[in-house]
C-alpha cells in the first residue's frame, strides 16, 4: 500500500480488535486504529491522525462486511462516548472479552487458567442502574444538553435517549433537558446522578449555585410527576443531602439468593448492573465454598456486596475498605440483615505490607474486589506459610489481574485454578472477571 497519506481517503484490511474497541490494519507495517471496524472486514477509513508509531482513523465505508456486525440499537452510536462496541454481536463481544483476558494472563501474568470459566451473560440492553450524566447550557435557544459526553470530546451528546440506561431513567433525558433549561443557575449545574434502586430512583443534581424559591417549586412538580427523589450536592460527596420529597424510600437493591437487602446512599459505589452483580456473587460463592467456622477476608468490601453472602454461608468474615462511609453502610447493612458473624475494619489495602497482614490474624481463604488499580500490595504481603488456601479475586481490569496473577503464582505458591468473564458493560470494551487461586 504504497499509497502517500495525504491523498485522503484508502481501503485496508482489518486484522483484528484492540482492546478499546478499534480494528486494528497496517499500512505500509504501521499499525492503525480504525474506529467503527471489526477483524475479517475490508473497509474504506480515513486517516485524522499520524503519530510516530501509529495512525488513527475512521471508518468510512464498509466494504466488506463481518458476519459478527450488527446494526447498533441506538441513534447516537459514534458520537457518543458511552459505548464503543454495538457495532459487534453480543455474544461476540464476550468473546472479545474472554480473548483479551486470556491474552493479558498470558503476556502479562505469563499464567494460564487450568479451567476457562464459561462467560457471565446478562441483559445486553437497558442494564445500567447508576450513571453520572453531563449537563450543559448551549443557549436558550439551544436550551440545556444532559447526557454521555462524545467520543474523544468534552462535548455532551444532544440526546433524548439511551438505550443501555433502564428506560424509565432513558425516558426522563428529555424531560431533563426541559426542566434544567428553566432554573435560573441553569448554567450551574455540570451534572445529575443517577442512582436507581428497587423501589426508587434517586436523581442528584450537582449545585454550584443554589436554587431559588422558584426552581425549587419546579424540581418538587417534577418529582412528584415522574415519581423520583433529588438530591442536592453543593461541594464534595459529603454535602449530598435529599431536597425532595425529604423522606423516601430508601435506595437498595436485593440479592434474593441470599436473601439479602442492601440499602445504598446515592453517592455510595454499587456495581451499575443488577443482573450480573447477582451472577458475579453465586460464582464467587461457588468458587470461594464459605464454610461454618472458616475465617474469610473481603478485600475491598465495599458496602458488604460480597461479605454478606459470605457470612450467610455460617463462616467468620472481616469485609476491610479504605473509605469510612462504606465501612459505616457495610456496618449498617450487616445489621439491617441481621449477620453478627461480619465484622468490618476500615484501612488503606493500598498500603498493606506483611506485617500488617500478619496483623490481622489466620484467614482459611480470602475474596478481593479492588479497583482498576488492582491488589498489588496485598498479594505481596501474603505470608509464605499459613497464607489463605483459596483466593477468590473479581478485577475491572484484567491486566492488573494478571500483574497480580503473576505474583501469586510464581512468587507465592498459588496456581490460577479458574478464570473466566462476566459481561457487566455490554457494548463498552470494560473486561470485568473472576479468577480462583489455590494452594
Amino acid at each position: 500500500m504504497g499509497m502517500s497519506m495525504k491523498t485522503g481517503n484508502m481501503i485496508v484490511d482489518i486484522l483484528s480488535l484492540d482492546h478499546e474497541g478499534h480494528g486494528i490494519a497496517r499500512i505500509d507495517g504501521k499499525v492503525t486504529f480504525v474506529d467503527g471496524a471489526l477483524p475479517g472486514e475490508q473497509v474504506e477509513i480515513n486517516v485524522f491522525r499520524q503519530h510516530a508509531k501509529y495512525n488513527s482513523a475512521n471508518a468510512v465505508a464498509i466494504l466488506k462486511a463481518s458476519a459478527q456486525r450488527t446494526t447498533p440499537r441506538c441513534a447516537y452510536f459514534g458520537r457518543c462516548g458511552g459505548c464503543s462496541i454495538q457495532h459487534l454481536e453480543p455474544s461476540a463481544q464476550v468473546a472479545s472479552k474472554q480473548r483479551i483476558l486470556e491474552d493479558n494472563l498470558a503476556h502479562i501474568g505469563k499464567v494460564q487458567p487450568e479451567i476457562i470459566l464459561p462467560a457471565l451473560h446478562g441483559p445486553s440492553w437497558n442494564y445500567r442502574s447508576r450513571a453520572r450524566l453531563s449537563a450543559r447550557l448551549v443557549d436558550k435557544k439551544g436550551g440545556v444538553l444532559v447526557g454521555f459526553r462524545e467520543k474523544r470530546s468534552s462535548f455532551i451528546v444532544d440526546m433524548s435517549s439511551c438505550e443501555i440506561l433502564t428506560p424509565d431513567v432513558s425516558a426522563l433525558l428529555q424531560p431533563l433537558r426541559e426542566l434544567t433549561v428553566q432554573f435560573s443557575n441553569a448554567d450551574r449545574i455540570p451534572q445529575i446522578e443517577i442512582a436507581v434502586g428497587e423501589h426508587i430512583t434517586v436523581l442528584v443534581f450537582r449545585l454550584l449555585d443554589p436554587w431559588n424559591d422558584d426552581d425549587a417549586a419546579k424540581v418538587r412538580a417534577f418529582a412528584e410527576l415522574h415519581g423520583v427523589q433529588v438530591w442536592e450536592q453543593s461541594k464534595g460527596p459529603e454535602t449530598v443531602r435529599p431536597f425532595w420529597p425529604e423522606s423516601a424510600a430508601e435506595l437498595s437493591y436485593s440479592l434474593p439468593e441470599f436473601g439479602l437487602t442492601m440499602p445504598f446512599r446515592p453517592t455510595d459505589f454499587t456495581q451499575v448492573n443488577t443482573a450480573i452483580n447477582r451472577a458475579l456473587i453465586s460464582r464467587a460463592m461457588r468458587l470461594l465454598q464459605p464454610q461454618p467456622g472458616e475465617q474469610i477476608a473481603d478485600l475491598f468490601c465495599g458496602l458488604g456486596n460480597f461479605t454478606l453472602p459470605i457470612a450467610t454461608r455460617g463462616a467468620e468474615v472481616i469485609g476491610i475498605e479504605g473509605s469510612p462511609e462504606l465501612v459505616a453502610r457495610a456496618r449498617e447493612n450487616a445489621l439491617h440483615n441481621r449477620l453478627p458473624n461480619a465484622r468490618f475494619a476500615v484501612d488503606n489495602l493500598f498500603d498493606m505490607t506483611p506485617e500488617k497482614f500478619a496483623a490481622l490474624g489466620h484467614f482459611d481463604k480470602l475474596l478481593i474486589d479492588p479497583p482498576r488499580s488492582g491488589a498489588i500490595e496485598v498479594v505481596k504481603s501474603l505470608p509464605d506459610s499459613g497464607a489463605p488456601h483459596r483466593i477468590v479475586y473479581v478485577s475491572c481490569d484484567p491486566a492488573t489481574l494478571a500483574r497480580d496473577a503473576e505474583v501469586l503464582c510464581h512468587l507465592k505458591g498459588y496456581r490460577l485454578a479458574a478464570a473466566g468473564v462476566a459481561n457487566m458493560f455490554p457494548h463498552t470494551t470494560h473486561v470485568e472477571s473472576i479468577a480462583l487461586f489455590e494452594r
